[in-house]
């Protein structure tokens, strides 16, 4: 079965550290520009990270530039992101998606045209 396995989140205090993975099973994600998305309750979907096959550039969401640290290990089939300085809104169940035509990021990418949705780990940052 082709599909991302996300793990690491938890329920940690504001200004603490987690480090979520995304595990690629059935296929290989070193070919193609990976993301980190978030949903929080009643808000909408939101593009949190990217990072891109090729050359392995980065870009972040404002709202966590600074705090947020994307990564990749393609031995392992696997993106992680290291978030530090958390805060309560960034509570919301996170997720990872493979772009299979571009091998690098595409801000503000349709969310159609990401692929391999996983199920996502929850994020719950106390105040």
């Amino acid at each position: 079965q082709v599909q991302f396995v996300e793990s690491g989140g938890g329920l940690v205090q504001s200004g603490g550290s987690l480090r979520l993975s995304c595990e690629a099973s059935g296929f290989f994600l070193e070919y193609y520009a990976i993301g980190w998305f978030r949903q929080a309750p009643g808000k909408e979907r939101e593009e949190v990270s990217c990072i891109s096959s090729s050359d392995r550039s980065t870009y972040y969401a404002e709202s966590v530039k600074g705090r947020f640290t994307i990564s990749r290990d393609n031995v392992k089939n696997s993106v992680y992101l290291q978030m530090n300085s958390l805060k309560s809104e960034d509570t919301a169940l996170y997720f990872c998606a493979a772009d299979l035509v571009r091998r690098a990021c595409v801000y503000g990418l349709d969310f159609s045209q990401w692929n391999y949705w996983g199920q996502g780990t929850q994020v719950t940052v106390s105040s």
